[in-house]
């Protein structure tokens, strides 16, 4: 009977009561901090908060887990990353299947070698183990040349995944305006160059070295058993009682990881969030530093950055400890318990067995020499069948990790495809506006609101858009905006081709609204529009958008070089267009057509918008959609480029307060700020009867500075006060 001493149940003790302080430490210990943390930062968060509403995911986020969700969402990109069967996919992955079935058996041999070789030294056979050694060297170059060639692939597999799959998104993401929906119109999706992207690369990076990191460790655990029964038989053990020993370990350990497995799944979902979340903080500086500078605003950017990488640190820190007590509760199940469970498996085929027939003959020196052997060989293929199925068990929390790089690639595809569809949803900040009477109710349902009023786009009814030939038809149509604001309840014109329409009103009336509109970038909630398709129409904003690329590319934007010879258009063309919008000079200025700068730094204000008309005449549509895009040209520019628009037959629908541009145009649509419109013929009469309500008003009010002061007077000598009296102080 075994007895126990004072020094041994000491150390009993100690050891229980370590691991049971380690237990409480990681069962309560995250949790505990995180409620500290939370009271310390609760302030700071909330607005962290107020950035994060207007430019965070409103996706719904589902818990990353090996459920039927994600099988379905794993199956839907698997048929995108391999299309067809003979692909290049396939290709990689069929040369990388035989790469990792050529490693297994490599290292079956280096194996069965490196127990012969120790026998030649048990031997002191010089000769032979010179020999194997030289044999053992020589394998070493096919190994490692295959270990690097399974890296490589591994890297071209994940790259020709990455390929497919960016293609695939960037279809989805630049087909029918979805990237300008997705950010404007949709609220679901936040930081959309992050999905597809790093979200693309990591969950790609994922899939390829998943198949690596599974598909040879099974491999390698089948040969392994099959060599280690053959070997156990030539002893004449039975295999039944190493096998019954390492399912019994193999199975504990996995039942123990899986329990106080934690959920990285989930966290690095959240992880990949914020780190979406830090890069649009960045950008936003970028794209608005001069305004920040201006501003001074450089400590509050400051402070959100600081926030948002704080937040970003945190997760990350919670990643780390999460896996500091995984990892070392995975390696001392892993290497020091079924070290232990191997060395019993490998004694007991010793200690138990016959033995070969030639230690059964009584031959001392080869007894020992072929146990020696037999130790040596299975040793290395019990470390290999351990390592195999380490990497198997480990594998859960990779395929947990790539279950949320799955969650978020889906949602992305997902969010693409639905807005195409016409389906945008966004979370408005405001609370909808209320109708307590359900009488009432039900008739706020079946209208659009008022001015001002904030709607729910889900109740909207809907209206139609068809196109047509040369008109624009607007009947009933509201015009309200993605976050539901009602601008203009009901809008109704017709215009027809060699028509201009001027539209003026003050600023967030519905003007560039209307432009949106008629673009097709949002859609019609009510109504009926009929309009030319967008191919038919042409846009010019303010601030004209100047691509990358060469002079040649500014004009003939969106065109390539490829489109403009295609349509017969030469250089002397666009010389001829530059000479239009008073242009000309720049080609030589600037180095010719082929230059390539930064145009967007290199041109000016007035040049940027002179720029923008150029494309009008380059492309030469039936209408014209002129957002103040000459707002920054002196007059006299200004108005020949009108006029030679409307002598190339382009109507024209522009926004301007120039009084100088009515002459160019023949209707005038006017928004009065409060959800009112009037429409009406430019005439010259029109045009009278506004010159002489604006003569009017001011002759009115070039008397009230004088009538003002000498009331100030009467208040002065009457000792009285008066509402209308401006008090100096």
């Amino acid at each position: 009977m075994v007895t126990f001493s004072k020094r041994r149940v000491e150390i009993t003790g100690a050891t229980a009561l370590a691991v049971a302080s380690l237990y409480i430490l990681k069962k309560y210990g995250p949790s505990v901090g995180r409620r500290i943390l939370n009271k310390l930062q609760h302030g700071r968060k909330a607005r962290l908060a107020m950035v994060e509403s207007s430019s965070g995911s409103k996706v719904n986020q589902r818990t990353a887990a090996l459920d039927s969700t994600f099988i379905l969402q794993a199956w839907r990109l698997l048929k995108i990353l391999f299309p067809g069967i003979w692909t290049k996919q396939v290709g990689l992955l069929l040369l990388h299947s035989v790469c990792l079935f050529v490693r297994t058996f490599l290292s079956i041999y280096v194996a069965t070698l490196d127990g012969r070789i120790i026998r030649s030294v048990v031997q002191k056979n010089v000769f032979k183990f010179v020999l194997l050694l030289t044999n053992w060297i020589g394998v070493a170059i096919p190994a490692t040349f295959i270990n690097s060639m399974i890296r490589y692939l591994e890297s071209k597999l994940s790259l020709a995944f990455r390929t497919e799959l960016v293609n695939y998104a960037y279809d989805n993401y630049f087909s029918n305006q979805t990237y300008y929906r997705v950010g404007n119109l949709d609220g679901r999706l936040a930081n959309a160059d992050e999905c597809l992207t790093e979200d693309i690369r990591m969950f790609c990076s994922s899939v390829a070295h998943l198949y690596s990191h599974l598909t040879k460790p099974c491999l390698d655990i089948f040969v392994i058993c099959w060599t280690l029964d053959g070997m156990a038989r030539k002893r004449g053990t039975s295999w039944k009682v190493p096998v019954t020993i390492a399912a019994v370990v193999i199975y504990l350990t996995a039942e123990i990881l899986r329990k106080l497995s934690p959920r990285f799944g989930k966290i690095v979902a959240e992880e990949s969030q914020l780190r979406g979340q830090l890069r649009f903080l960045h950008s936003r500086v970028i794209t608005n530093a001069e305004e920040i500078a201006f501003y001074g605003g450089h400590k509050v950017e400051l402070s959100l950055l600081k926030q948002s990488f704080q937040s970003l640190a945190q997760q990350m820190e919670l990643l780390f400890s999460k896996r500091l007590w995984f990892i070392m509760l995975e390696q001392f199940l892993m290497k020091y318990v079924w070290s232990a469970s191997g060395l019993v498996m490998v004694g007991s085929s010793i200690l138990t067995g016959k033995g070969t027939e030639k230690e059964q003959l009584g031959l001392a020196d080869q007894g020992v020499s072929e146990r020696t052997e037999h130790v040596t060989t299975s040793r290395s293929l019990m470390v290999s069948a351990a390592d195999a199925i380490e990497r198997v068990m480990s594998s859960y929390k990779e395929i947990i990790e790539l279950s949320g790089y799955t969650a978020r690639v889906s949602e992305m595809l997902d969010v693409f495809e639905d807005v195409q569809q016409g389906h945008c949803e966004r979370q408005i900040s405001r609370e909808l506006t209320q109708v307590e009477d359900s009488l009432l109710e039900e008739k706020e349902n079946s209208s659009v609101g008022v001015h001002g009023e904030v709607v729910d786009l889900n109740q909207m009814p809907g209206g139609e858009v068809v196109d047509t030939e040369g008109s624009i038809v607007l009947k009933d149509v509201a015009i309200i905006t993605p976050c539901g604001d009602v601008v203009v309840s009901s809008l109704s014109f017709e215009m027809e081709p060699g028509m201009h329409l001027l539209i003026t009103g003050p600023n967030g009336c519905g003007k560039s609204s209307l432009f949106r509109i008629l673009g097709g970038l949002w859609p019609v909630y009510k109504g009926f529009l009929a309009k030319p398709p967008p191919s038919h129409m042409f846009y010019i904003p303010q601030r004209p958008y100047m691509p990358i690329g060469s002079l040649r590319d500014q004009v003939i934007y969106p065109h390539t070089f490829e489109d403009m010879h295609a349509h017969g258009i030469t250089d002397d063309d666009l010389e001829t267009i530059l000479t239009t919008v008073h242009l000309q000079y720049i080609i030589k200025r600037e180095g010719g057509w082929d230059a390539i700068k930064e145009w967007k730094d290199v041109f000016s204000g007035g040049e940027k918008q002179r720029m923008g008309m150029a494309r009008l005449f380059y492309h030469k549509p039936q209408f014209a959609l002129l957002d103040e895009c000459t707002s920054a040209v002196s007059i006299d520019v200004e108005g020949s480029i009108f006029q030679a628009a409307k002598d190339e037959g382009i109507s024209l629908l522009s926004i301007s307060h120039r009084p100088s541009l009515w002459k160019f145009h023949t209707h005038l649509l006017q928004f009065d700020g409060e959800g009112g419109w009037r429409w009406e013929e430019l005439n010259t009469a029109t045009r009278l009867t506004l010159n002489e309500e604006k003569q009017k008003l001011e002759s009115q009010l070039a008397g009230v500075p004088k009538m003002q002061q000498r009331l100030q007077e009467l208040c002065s000598l009457l000792g009285e006060d008066s509402v209308l009296c401006i008090k100096k102080s």
